[in-house]
């Protein structure tokens, strides 16, 4: 039956890509996403030739990445200049081009292990965090769902303040790769002593005493510490708390009514109503991602106005956060005239004290590619596609991470949405906030999307040792501690305000000091592991 299956080596590497999906969020079935890569691993390990590799790599991540996205599908229910069925067309295409990065992990470990199987490990392994790196970084980059993420609940997933995510992605690897190795052992106890001397250098006939040290303690160490690494960690209890009052506010406001004038005076009622009562204690209130309508930065009497009703809301030493859009304009003369056009926009969280004053302002950096703005607009446009954003000005980048002094509350480094998922880019760590503010809006996207971002914003919370801090329209709004643990938060499609102390940052990570250097140089490392082990054929 098995030599049967395996005459269809695309098909199981598709169906395996589709199982190891389930261990994301909402799901979180992480051990079958462990069994799926022992299997992949084998699968590729087994390929006649580097193309068969290659292919079998692809097809998984074709699986891996069309249900991990699915959720890319539903904002095209929002944009009534595009069908709907083009969002899955979306997610396909997606898929296709995300695919790339396993296949060229899977090709790697074909060409530089696949004589010995612990070879094969690492190279996959380091292979992997190589390529996750590249996702997020080639073409402005997509790092959603990175392998690493379903550590996030495991005591395994703390390693990301050493090295970051896309290590923890090889570690996930290495470790599945040897229980693996471990299991297919079992029911061969005559076999071991050979076994283990066919899989690890002899260092009196090889000369390869180093390895022969290394891989043996690494190896062992692996299943020693195994069992620990896959039970829930064990947080610092209680979460020490700052004596700085923050307020989110979820008001479960639908993107279906978020952009219908109609409805602004009813979204604002609810944005006021969990706001709540302003009392003796200073609260920064915290709204989401394009939160008002209104251009509350620009110096026109409107914008002064809904600034005023704003701060109305506000008591005498509060501060608002808010998200909402920054126009630009260009000036131009036209005979004795100038007139004004709109040239472009910026997706922005403003600052707003009770007197109606406008502190500062963020412009969001890292934009979504047909979201935010449309690449070659002259070429697509023709041909009618659009943004997923309504409107016809493309966002403008603003210059990246940025540390703001709120007056009261400290350092906030501010990042909005989509931001929050790159790996090493989320702090300006020349000056380190106090905590991170991640405002959203994952209406768009259903039920599958909202705990996706979530668990990747607790990795940002556990790579760097800072608090982050989201607030969304629909949700998932929540309050995560510097260890990655969410202290409180909102449930999916309901509104409502959480109001709480901040908790406090811990000392800069490892990571916070390093960033991705640490996930290169493990990668570098398992390359190397993989090469003195690969002497032996096993």
């Amino acid at each position: 039956m098995l030599a049967r299956l395996l005459q269809w080596p695309k098909a199981i590497a598709l169906l395996l890509g589709l199982v190891s999906a389930l261990g994301f969020a909402p799901l979180s079935y992480w051990p079958l996403t462990l069994i799926a890569l022992a299997a992949l691993m084998a699968l590729v390990r087994a390929a006649p030739h580097r193309t068969a590799a290659l292919t079998r790599g692809y097809w998984f991540g074709v699986g891996h990445f069309a249900l991990g996205l699915n959720w890319l599908a539903g904002a095209f229910r929002y944009q009534d200049a595009m069908p709907v069925w083009l969002g899955w067309a979306a997610v396909g295409a997606s898929s296709l081009y995300l695919a790339v990065y396993p296949a060229m992990a899977a090709g790697l470990a074909w060409r530089y292990g696949r004589r010995n199987g612990l070879a094969f490990a690492f190279w996959f392994a380091g292979a992997w965090i190589v390529t996750e790196w590249l996702r997020a970084t080639l073409f402005t980059g997509f790092a959603w769902n990175p392998l690493g993420v379903i550590a996030v609940d495991l005591s395994i997933g703390q390693f990301a303040e050493f090295g970051g995510t896309y290590a923890l992605s090889g570690i996930v690897i290495v470790t599945t790769a040897v229980i693996a190795h471990t299991v297919s052992q079992i029911g061969h106890p005559s076999t071991w002593r050979s076994r283990w001397r066919a899989t690890f250098p002899d260092p009196f006939h090889d000369g390869t005493w180093p390895t022969a040290l290394i891989l043996p303690v690494f190896y062992g160490a692996f299943l020693a510490l195994f069992p620990f690494m896959l039970l829930k960690p064990a947080y610092r209890s209680p979460t020490p708390l700052t004596s700085r009052t923050v307020r989110i506010v979820q008001p479960n406001i639908g993107q279906q009514d978020k952009y219908d004038e109609t409805f602004d005076a009813v979204n604002f009622a609810r944005l006021e109503e969990q706001t709540g009562r302003a009392g003796s204690t200073p609260r920064l209130i915290l709204w989401p991602e394009a939160a008002v309508p209104d251009f509350i930065g620009e110096d026109w009497p409107a914008s002064a106005r809904a600034r005023e009703k704003l701060a109305s809301l506000l008591g005498p030493k509060d501060v608002l956060l808010v998200g909402a859009d920054k126009i630009f304009e260009a000036k131009r003369k036209t005979g004795a005239a100038t007139e004004s056009a709109w040239i472009g926009a910026a997706n922005s969280v403003f600052a707003l004290d009770a007197k109606a004053r406008l502190l500062w302002r963020y412009d969001k950096a890292h934009l979504v590619p047909y979201g935010e703005y449309l690449p070659m607009r002259p070429l697509l446009s023709v041909i009618g596609l659009s943004r997923l954003v309504p409107g016809d000005l493309d966002f403008w980048p603003g210059p990246g991470p940025r540390t703001q002094d709120v007056p009261g509350f400290g350092r906030v480094g501010l990042q909005i949405c989509y931001e929050i998922i790159f790996s090493g880019q989320v702090v300006d760590r020349a000056h380190r906030p106090d905590f991170i503010f991640n405002p959203s809006n994952d209406a768009w996207f259903g039920a599958w999307q909202p705990p996706q971002h979530l668990a990747q914003a607790r990795l940002r919370a556990m790579e760097e040792g800072l608090p982050v801090v989201r607030s969304t329209p629909t949700g998932i709004s929540a309050v995560i501690d510097a260890d990655g643990r969410v202290l409180q938060s909102l449930p999916y499609q309901k509104a409502g305000a959480i109001e709480t102390r901040l908790p406090v940052a811990h000392a800069p990570t490892l990571f916070a000091r390093y960033g991705n250097i640490l996930s290169l140089a493990l990668a570098f490392f398992l390359a190397a592991a993989g090469v003195a082990n690969s002497r032996r054929e096993v």
